[in-house]
C-alpha cells in the first residue's frame, strides 16, 4: 500500500492559511494581509505563562492576527476545513504531519540556504559556524524536516559584526519580499535540494557557555548569537556585548581579566562592553569591574559545570 500523494501546490493561490508563532513570523503575516491575500485562518502556538505570576498571554503571531481581524486556532488540523488554496508556514515550531499535507499544500520560508542548516535554529547555527553567507528558501513542505523542493532562493551575506538579532531581521525582511514575489509571479518549477545536509539543532545552555581557551573569533560569535555566559566567583554572568581587540598578551591564562578585556585562546584579547551578572540587569563592563574590585590575576571560569557539559555531550 502506497502513501497518498501530497496535495499539489497551486500556481496562483489567493486564499491562505498561515502557521507561525514567534515575533519573526509576524512581518510575513502582516505583509500578506496588506497585499490583499485572504488569510482565512491563522494557526499558532498555545498561550503561555510569560514572566512571573499565573497570567497567560498569546504569542506574537496570535496578537498580530487578532489585531488584523484574522480567525485564530491552535489546532493544525483546522487548516483543512476553511477552503484554503495554500498554507504558508513561517517559524511555526511544529512538524506538519502527512495527512494534513495530503489535503492542503504548504510552503515554508526557511532561513538558510538548504540543505545547509535544516532544523530549528538555522540563524544561530550559521553564525556559530562562522558562515559568511546565508539566505532564505521558499520551499514546499514535506513531512520530513525541511526536505522539500525549493521554489526560490535569496542569498544574504553575513556581515562580520552582525548579531543574530540583526541577521534575523535581515532574513525576515528578505523572506517576506520573497514570499510576496513568488506568490504573485506563480509557484512553479520547485527544484530538489542539492548537497550534503547539515542540521541546526535548537541551542542549549552548553552551546552558549564560553570556554575562554577557544579562539577569540569563536567566542565573539557565541556572544553575537546572544545569551553567552561564563562564571565569575561561582555565579553565572552573561556577556552581552564584546569585540576582539586585535591585541594579544602572552603568558596569561585563558579567562584572565586584563582591565576590561579577557584573555582568550592563544592570548588574544576580547574587549568587554556590556555584561549582566546573575540577578542584576545589564551594565557596562567598566562599571561592573569597578564595583566588584577584581583581584590581580582573577579570572572568569574556563570550564562548564556538569549541566552545560552534559548538554554538549548529548
Amino acid at each position: 500500500m502506497t502513501d497518498t500523494a501530497l496535495a499539489p501546490v497551486p500556481e496562483f493561490p489567493r486564499r491562505l492559511v498561515y502557521l507561525g508563532t514567534p515575533e519573526m513570523a509576524v512581518p510575513p503575516l502582516e505583509a500578506l494581509v496588506r497585499n490583499g491575500f485572504e488569510v482565512a485562518l491563522v494557526v499558532t502556538g498555545d498561550d503561555k505563562r510569560r514572566g512571573r505570576g499565573s497570567t497567560v498571554s498569546p504569542c506574537p503571531v496570535k496578537r498580530a492576527a487578532l489585531d488584523l481581524g484574522c480567525v485564530v486556532s491552535h489546532r493544525v488540523e483546522d487548516v483543512v476545513s476553511v477552503g484554503a488554496d495554500l498554507g504558508v508556514v513561517v517559524a511555526f515550531g511544529r512538524l506538519i504531519r502527512r495527512p494534513v499535507l495530503e489535503q492542503l499544500a504548504m510552503v515554508n520560508i526557511h532561513f538558510s540556504l538548504l540543505p545547509r542548516w535544516r532544523g530549528a535554529a538555522p540563524v544561530e547555527r550559521a553564525l556559530l559556524a562562522g558562515d559568511t553567507v546565508t539566505g532564505t528558501c521558499l520551499m514546499q513542505l514535506e513531512e520530513g524536516l525541511d526536505t522539500g523542493p525549493v521554489f526560490d532562493t535569496v542569498q544574504i551575506p553575513i556581515r562580520p559584526r552582525a548579531t543574530a538579532d540583526e541577521l534575523r531581521h535581515e532574513l525576515v525582511e528578505a523572506g517576506t519580499e520573497q514570499l510576496l514575489r513568488c506568490l504573485s509571479a506563480g509557484l512553479r518549477n520547485a527544484a530538489p535540494q542539492v548537497g550534503e545536509p547539515t542540521y541546526a539543532a535548537k541551542l542549549g545552555s552548553g552551546d552558549l557557555h564560553i570556554s575562554w581557551s577557544d579562539p577569540v573569533d569563536a567566542i565573539d560569535r557565541q556572544i553575537r548569537v546572544g545569551a553567552a555566559w561564563t562564571e565569575f566567583r561561582g555565579r553565572r554572568m552573561r556577556i552581552c556585548a564584546a569585540a576582539p581587540s586585535g591585541e594579544t598578551r602572552s603568558g596569561l591564562a585563558p579567562g584572565q581579566l586584563v582591565g576590561s578585556s579577557v584573555v582568550c585562546g592563544g592570548g588574544a584579547l576580547l574587549d568587554l562592553d556590556t555584561v549582566q551578572p546573575e540577578g542584576k540587569g545589564p551594565m557596562s563592563a567598566i562599571s561592573w569591574r569597578n564595583g566588584v574590585r577584581i583581584a590581580p590575576d582573577e579570572s572568569f571560569g574556563t570550564s562548564a559545570p556538569d549541566e552545560a557539559g552534559s548538554e554538549r555531550r548529548g
